[in-house]
């Protein structure tokens, strides 16, 4: 689908580049004089607008062809933005901005370039649409504070197009930074539209390596000298069945807990971000099977039933 609709985007480019080349040349058209003659008497004694704005045919063809110039330009910047946004990280995170951008001064473009071909002044448009948008502005201070936040997360660089942060208690990846809001995806596929100026406290967990930890407990009567000392041999070959998943070799902290069946030790092993539930649950199968190998045990909650003398 997606190269279908990039196939389309592309004839959509080239057709405007033709129109654009033939309207603005007339003569290379195969028109003949009397046509000319005919539009022409056309433009002059059926005018489109018999009150003060008087509007040609010339002008509304003019006017095509600007609104299809603007379109031809917006979807040029866009299909380079996109190819610099492939990089990833912070260049698809700018790109992803200065499109969104594009946008709306594609429409002020065209709004403005088709009002002056029209006859229409221009300037006065754009004096009174600035004390209009003056007197928007004071009731429109939270969607001004999303643009700014949204610039300052962009230049500060606080985070980019696929890192994962932690907003309150919403965990997940960053899929898309506007000019008014950030969208994060969760592992489950959920989806959270933020407004850029919401965001505050929020971690990002993918500057520096995460660490995974896992706790097991060993029996009370397990000797912890010979187990530490197997612990320094077993620990690294772990790293080299799952070079893909640790980043280091799995360590071995000590003695978190003295709980109330057992003793827990503490493991960790460096891994990203991306990976950090995962490499927890397969630290704590590879020790679980290490265990049952060197017969380690390791303890677990258990009921006793005394059945009373009849």
């Amino acid at each position: 689908m997606k190269k279908k609709n990039s196939a389309k985007t592309y004839v959509g480019i080239v057709l405007v580049a033709i129109l654009a080349l033939l309207l603005a040349n007339p003569g290379w058209l195969p028109i003949s004089d009397s046509l000319k003659t005919a539009v022409a008497e056309t433009e002059k004694n059926h005018l489109l607008f018999q009150n003060d704005l008087h509007t040609t045919l010339a002008q509304l063809i003019t006017l095509v062809l600007a609104l299809a110039l603007v379109w031809l330009i917006y979807q040029v910047l866009k299909l380079i933005l996109q190819a610099v946004g492939k990089r990833g990280g912070r260049a698809q995170t700018v790109t992803n901005l200065i499109s969104g951008l594009m946008k709306y001064v594609a429409v002020i473009a065209a709004v403005v370039w088709g009002l002056s071909i029209l006859g229409v002044n221009a300037t006065a448009v754009l004096a009174g649409v600035g004390i209009v948008g003056l007197i928007l502005g004071f009731g429109a201070q939270s969607l001004i504070e999303d643009i700014i936040t949204g610039a300052f997360i962009i230049f500060e660089n606080q985070y980019s197009v696929g890192d994962i942060i932690i907003l309150d208690d919403f965990r997940g990846t960053v899929r898309s930074i506007g000019v008014r809001t950030t969208v994060i995806e969760d592992a489950g596929g959920n989806l959270k539209v933020v407004n850029n100026s919401d965001i505050r406290n929020f971690q990002n967990r993918s500057r520096n390596n995460s660490v995974a930890l896992c706790l097991v407990s060993v029996a009370y009567s397990t000797d912890l000298r010979k187990l530490e000392a197997l612990l320094k041999e077993a620990l690294p070959k772990l790293k080299e069945e799952h070079p893909d998943l640790y980043l280091t070799a799995p360590r071995y902290l000590g003695v978190d807990a003295l709980a109330d069946s057992g003793v827990n030790l503490k493991f960790a092993v460096d891994v990203t971000e991306q990976n950090v539930f995962g490499a927890q649950r397969m630290l704590a199968r590879d020790l679980k099977i290490l265990f049952d190998e060197k017969g380690v045990e390791i303890p677990f909650p258990q009921v006793v039933v005394h059945q009373a003398d009849k």
